[in-house]
């Protein structure tokens, strides 16, 4: 069992950068792969990024590469989600999510979820 708790989320102006942290909690995450979605009202959920926990192999959607960035820390068992210049259109709650396998970009394959962190984009 993995709980995920994230945090980071707020209100900023387009242009502006944030950072999401997401601890995991309840294991050691070998071959895991920690991953980024967002959802904002009325859309489905959208992948943003991934990263293997053990071989730091990372994907990023099409949408944020170049202006997102995913990284980790093992010894505090967290990941990361630096996003630069935010757009109005990015306004969502954004998770964290893990799955015990390789990467994908499906939401119904990632078992794990935190519970949400609001980022509210202002134009």
């Amino acid at each position: 069992q993995v709980t995920l708790v994230e945090s980071g989320g707020g209100l900023v102006q387009a242009g502006d950068s944030l950072r999401l942290s997401c601890v995991a909690q309840g294991r050691t995450l070998d071959q895991y792969t920690m991953a980024w979605f967002r959802q904002a009202p009325g859309k489905e959920r959208e992948f943003l990024a991934a990263i293997n926990w053990t071989r730091d192999l990372i994907y990023y959607a099409d949408s944020v590469k170049g202006r997102f960035t995913i990284s980790k820390d093992n010894t505090l068992n967290t990941h990361y989600l630096q996003m630069n210049n935010l757009k109005f259109e990015e306004t969502a709650v954004y998770y964290c999510a893990a799955r015990g396998g390789p990467y994908t970009d499906l939401p119904s394959l990632y078992r794990y979820w935190g519970q949400g962190t609001q980022v509210t984009v202002s134009s």
